[in-house]
């Protein structure tokens, strides 16, 4: 019968669950893969009849209501167009692809253009939540055509994180911009992750915490203004061990940091833009240089090591709170500087304030911290930086003591906060009414003539620095 409303290729954990999720509020949904096993893990898992998988590609088509909507969640790249090159001869004009992978926003801009050749509706649509998101409710930033996002809005509403009664899900713009950005969400969970990573840094070596405290700190932070779903998963970190082991799970990890390349992504194209992103750059170069294991420990046996933070725990836990708070507030305002200026780059037409209500639950950055970036773009939708909002900089004085005291103590000690600092330096920076760059402008004068500006004259200028 041809009343699927929508149809999933790809059911790895994502595309089953995403699917499960959809059956479980009532939707008649079905799913095709390749792989048998992964058609049977549907079925025995979901045995009502409104899901139904399929192994032959042109039995899934026909089974679809038509329009036909039809999400892909398969790896991004090469896979995704060839799906896209099977698929697209068995549809018929007007019907819609979604690709639900975390596919670079510039192949997405290429294949709307393909596809509206062929009279086919397609967007990009970021997803963030993980497996247990995608079963019980996830954050999504579907982006592209409009009209065709309305064929599936009912669907993605109902299957989204509710936060106050609210779905996690909106329309996002034109073309890619729904995998723009969930890349920059990426981009950010970088950055949170890699101030996570150094605030254990301090805790462990700098001062010589024990696992129980360390968990005991998260849990307390996790109840206040730092609540969010990153610092609640470390909190369990620190309290996990395997069955019959008396030390964390944690110890037994290898200190290698791998990636899948968004946060790269949102690197390379902040510099695109001239838009810049210090501290995902900073979080995207350490997991960089965490993979050069053998070279870290050669360096280890020739240089002086770390030494502990001279100072109470207890008072220096809480500069490191205050510290970890301001340094995610920058995080975050780095990450929507991007998005305002990419949306007047490509012409997205974003929504700050919507962009901060789908990501207040359901996604891997969602906080607190996130009701109050929504309250800012509400209060003013052109709002040029996060940080010239006047509850903001309220937050931000209320911690800057604290950034200062960690960073200058872990410099102190030989310790790595590379995220940290650069949160710190960027906001001082950011701050600054006049920077040394006018030293940069007669250096590049000097050496190749490029001139520069003065201040209070129009035009540009060439000074003759040394005698001939």
């Amino acid at each position: 019968m041809k009343d699927y409303v929508l149809g999933m290729i790809g059911l790895g954990t994502m595309g089953r669950n995403l699917l499960l999720n959809m059956a479980d509020h009532g939707y008649k949904v079905a799913g095709h893969d390749k792989d048998q096993s992964k058609i049977d893990l549907l079925i025995k898992e979901f045995s009502k009849e409104n899901v139904k998988g399929f192994h032959s590609v042109n039995e899934f088509v026909e089974s679809l209501k038509k329009p036909r909507a039809i999400m892909m969640l398969v790896p991004a790249g090469k896979i995704v167009d060839q799906v896209i090159a099977e698929i697209a001869p068995l549809l018929d004009e007007g019907d819609l692809l979604i690709d639900g992978g975390n596919s670079h926003f510039t192949d997405t801009n290429r294949r709307v253009e393909e596809l509206k050749g062929k009279k086919l509706h397609f967007f990009g649509m970021g997803i963030s939540g993980g497996e247990e998101g995608a079963r019980k409710g996830p954050s999504m930033m579907p982006g592209g055509d409009e009209k065709a996002y309305q064929v599936v809005q009912s669907v993605l509403e109902s299957v989204a994180a509710k936060v106050k009664g609210e779905p996690c899900v909106t329309y996002i713009g034109p073309g890619a911009s729904g995998h723009f950005v969930k890349m920059v969400h990426n981009g950010i969970e970088y950055g949170i992750m890699q101030l996570l990573a150094e605030t254990y840094e301090l805790m462990k070596t700098g001062l010589k915490l024990s696992d129980e405290k360390m968990h005991s700190a998260f849990k307390t932070w996790n109840e206040g203004r730092l609540q969010s779903f990153l610092v609640e998963i470390t909190r369990d970190i620190f309290a996990f061990k395997e069955k019959g082991v008396d030390h964390l799970l944690l110890e037994d990890i290898k200190d290698e940091a791998r990636s899948k390349g968004t946060g790269k992504w949102t690197s390379q194209v902040a510099m695109d833009l001239q838009s810049p992103t210090t501290l995902i750059d900073t979080a995207v170069s350490m997991r960089d240089l965490s993979k050069y294991k053998s070279l870290r420990t050669k360096a280890a046996t020739m240089y002086k090591g770390t030494e502990a933070i001279k100072s109470s725990p207890d008072e220096f836990l809480k500069s490191i709170e205050g510290a970890l708070y301001f340094s995610t507030i920058i995080a975050y305002a780095q990450g929507m500087f991007l998005l305002s200026e990419a949306s007047k780059e490509f012409k997205y037409n974003l929504k700050m304030d919507k962009i901060a209500l789908v990501w207040r639950g359901g996604c891997i950055i969602r906080s607190v911290f996130l009701e109050d970036i929504y309250q800012a773009y509400k209060k003013d939708n052109t709002l040029t930086h996060l940080l010239l909002d006047s509850g903001v900089q309220d937050k931000v004085n209320s911690v800057i003591s604290d950034a200062r005291t960690v960073v200058a103590a872990a410099v102190s000690s030989g310790i790595a906060i590379p995220a940290f600092t650069a949160a710190l330096s960027y906001f001082d920076t950011f701050r600054s009414g006049r920077m040394p760059s006018n030293l940069i402008q007669a250096q590049r004068d000097y050496f190749g003539a490029h001139t520069y500006e003065r201040i209070g004259k129009e035009g540009v200028f060439h000074t003759q620095w040394f005698a001939k």
